[in-house]
């Protein structure tokens, strides 16, 4: 028999009364459960937003993408695309001809963010869950058609269904200037908007055209691109698979993964999750000290039990067991009961979503949550460890009672 723990279970399950200390030790449970639940909760919170955004940027952006260090396109010769495309774990590869340009429909302009793509983007599918109204096609039958942004559609307000309204899309030409014996500075092209796509905000602004389309209004040569978006099979090691095709394109050019591309969002989740931790730690902290306080109350209530102990032969290191088995009793406790309800706070929302976001323009209806087991053992050390620190001053104290 462990005699510690059957001494301190005896000390916490006494109901011979009911004193300030047995209450003291119940609100430090109650304290420990409520921020360990709290924890739980909020931990998986930005772990499902980061999730939302990786989905979110997977519906528009690509694995890899290999744009220029230095200025705005390069060149992508035949011999370097069909190196790319032969790399280990490439399945599809998009030219890209990307800028800011001015948009004009019936009687409405704006400033849109212009992006040509050849026909491996709707292969992608990528945009098969966006589409709102229309068809997702660039060119058929000769004739080339744009796919706007719902943004973009609200801005013009643009009718998906109305072919006899093109969309004009112009771009400044080189070395001119606009002005009123100049009005011509302008390259235009007129498509028939086919669809229009939503995802979020972000890429409110955007107009999807054919790649040459695309070319002759920014003025671009045959091969040169903005950017070459590659598309990688199922189950393709990224790293493995960007260290190949940075090898390839050589030092001039870069290769950047979805994540790299987004990478100050998700440090930016990444310190906000920290400093909410940080913040809902001071809840455990505080129920620790409570329960500081509870075991040093109980050493002086205890004092003669203590003494009894040692005329009977106890040692000061099974007196110090006691306490710290006391301590971690009252902690534990609380935050095994704080993880289980946290577990199941997520799981429910996962599944019922019954905290709605509360807006009617977002893009998901409840809050995301994704339970992550290191985000659990990260909250159970952090109990165990303030639980140990808070016990073992007081569990000293009484062993040294004599």
């Amino acid at each position: 028999m462990n005699l510690p723990a059957w001494i301190a279970r005896r000390y916490f399950f006494s109901r011979k009364k009911r004193s300030f200390i047995s209450w003291l030790s119940i609100l430090s449970m109650l304290g420990v459960g409520v921020g360990t639940m709290a924890l739980v909760v909020v931990l998986s919170v930005f772990n499902g937003m980061d999730e939302l955004n990786r989905q979110i940027f997977k519906t528009f952006e690509a694995d890899m993408t290999v744009s220029p260090r230095e200025g705005k396109r390069f060149v992508a010769s035949p011999e370097l695309l069909n190196r790319l495309r032969q790399t280990t774990g490439v399945s599809l590869l998009t030219t890209v001809a990307q800028d800011n340009a001015l948009a004009r429909y019936a009687n409405g302009q704006t400033v849109v963010r212009l992006k040509g793509v050849d026909d491996t983007y709707l292969q992608r599918k990528q945009l098969d869950s966006a589409l709102l109204e229309g068809r997702l096609r660039l060119r058929d039958q000769g004739v080339n058609y744009a796919i706007v942004a719902d943004g973009v559609r609200n801005d013009l307000s643009i009718s998906a269904v109305d072919i006899l309204t093109p969309l004009e899309i112009l771009y400044p030409q080189s070395g001119q200037s606009f002005s009123v014996l100049n009005p011509d500075a302008f390259n235009r092209e007129a498509l028939t908007v086919s669809g229009v796509f939503f995802i979020e905000s972000k890429y409110d602004n955007f107009v999807l055209i054919p790649v040459n389309v695309a070319r002759s209004l920014l003025g671009y040569g045959p091969n040169e691109v903005t950017s070459l978006e590659i598309q990688l099979k199922p189950g393709t090691d990224e790293n493995a698979a960007k260290q190949a095709l940075q090898t390839i394109v050589g030092e001039k050019l870069l290769v950047q993964s979805r994540d790299d591309l987004n990478v100050d969002l998700y440090r930016t989740i990444r310190i906000e999750k920290l400093l909410v931790a940080i913040t809902l730690s001071f809840i455990i902290l505080v129920a620790s000290i409570n329960i500081f306080f509870t075991l040093s109350m109980l050493v002086i209530e205890k004092k003669e039990d203590i003494r009894i102990l040692y005329a009977m032969g106890a040692t000061t290191g099974l007196v110090r067991r006691i306490f710290m088995t006391e301590g971690a009793i009252i902690a534990l406790t609380g935050a095994f009961t704080g993880l289980v309800l946290g577990i199941v706070i997520c799981l429910a929302q996962e599944r019922y979503g019954f905290i709605g976001m509360g807006t009617v323009s977002s893009i998901i209806d409840a809050y995301p949550v994704r339970l992550d087991t290191s985000d659990l053992v990260l909250v159970s050390v952090l109990v165990i460890l303030v639980t140990f620190l808070t016990s073992w001053f007081p569990a000293q104290r009484a062993a040294s009672v004599k």
